[in-house]
């Protein structure tokens, strides 16, 4: 999987940037990464821009070519939106006061 950035959606908030454990997201105009090829996948930017302008690359296993998977939070529930390449889309809704819950 890879970061994708929406730069036309991006309002340069840079809650991205803060929350990257990788310190790779940089915010200018735009968010951007420099070095793709050193994101761990863990998708913290994606939940935590307001805008979706972040989001997931699905790979053909996961959500077909092109496939792509952002998330969006309302209150306690987290709302993971996932757009297929054939048109069709999935939301997964995940509360997250129960999100560690084995």
């Amino acid at each position: 999987m890879s970061i994708l950035f929406e730069s036309t959606r991006c309002i340069s908030c840079k809650k991205c940037a803060a929350v990257c454990p990788g310190s790779l997201i940089t915010v200018d105009e735009t968010a951007r990464i420099e070095h793709p090829e050193r994101c761990w996948g863990c998708a913290s930017c994606v939940k935590e821009c307001p805008v979706q302008a972040i989001g997931l690359y699905l790979g053909e296993d996961v959500g077909g070519k092109g496939g792509r998977m952002t998330a969006r939070q309302e209150s306690t529930l987290l709302h993971w939106q996932i757009a297929k390449s054939d048109g069709t889309s999935e939301t997964i809704t995940v509360d997250l006061k129960d999100s560690n819950k084995y």
